[in-house]
């Protein structure tokens, strides 16, 4: 069920496939982590369902084409507790709410909801936030045109250590260049 909601979502917001392509591109750096099998279904599965909780923000936000007002950005970054929200209660599906609530969360305790810093946020979002800005930066918005791989990996790396584990951006970088990831677009 949360599953079509994400898809129903991606629609309403006009990112076709953007759980997929977050699953794609951390699976290979949760392998290389020597994450189990069983550990990676539930990446794969948080990575689907980890925007669920834009349901709860308004369309025209989610699509609008320039900046963002100070409560339009209050109400997007509701979203990871909103998310939070609609999994809990659903037993089978909380296996994703580590991906739900913290995949905004920034290394240097900047991030949102709960401002959590370093080795405190869970690996599983902190491998699912590179996965997701990458994904983000390299896919067209309704605000900006989408960058080139080398301009994504370029701020994936300026970021490290700000927004990013700085080992998980660069092992995320690593695996890229090794072409161990393929994303179909």
């Amino acid at each position: 069920m949360l599953a079509a909601i994400s898809r129903a979502l991606e629609e309403r917001d006009q990112t076709y496939g953007h759980g997929a392509r977050v699953a794609a591109l951390a699976e290979p750096v949760a392998y290389r982590l020597d994450w189990d099998d069983a550990k990676v279904g539930s990446l794969r599965f948080g990575a689907l369902l980890h925007d669920v909780g834009k349901v709860s923000v308004r369309r025209d936000v989610l699509l609008k084409s320039g900046p963002l007002t100070l409560d339009e950005v209050a109400e997007i970054r509701v979203h990871p507790r909103a998310g939070a929200e609609l999994v809990v209660p659903i037993r089978n599906a909380r296996q994703a709410l580590p991906y739900v609530l913290f995949h905004h969360e920034w290394w240097d305790g900047s991030g949102y909801p709960t401002g959590m810093k370093g080795r405190c946020i869970p690996v599983e979002a902190r491998v699912l936030a590179v996965a997701d800005a990458f994904d983000a930066m390299t896919s067209a918005r309704p605000y900006r045109h989408a960058l080139t791989t080398d301009r994504a990996l370029q701020e994936i790396e300026r970021c490290s250590g700000t927004q990013f584990d700085p080992e998980i951006a660069e092992l995320f970088c690593d695996v890229w260049s090794s072409q161990s990831i393929a994303v179909a677009s």
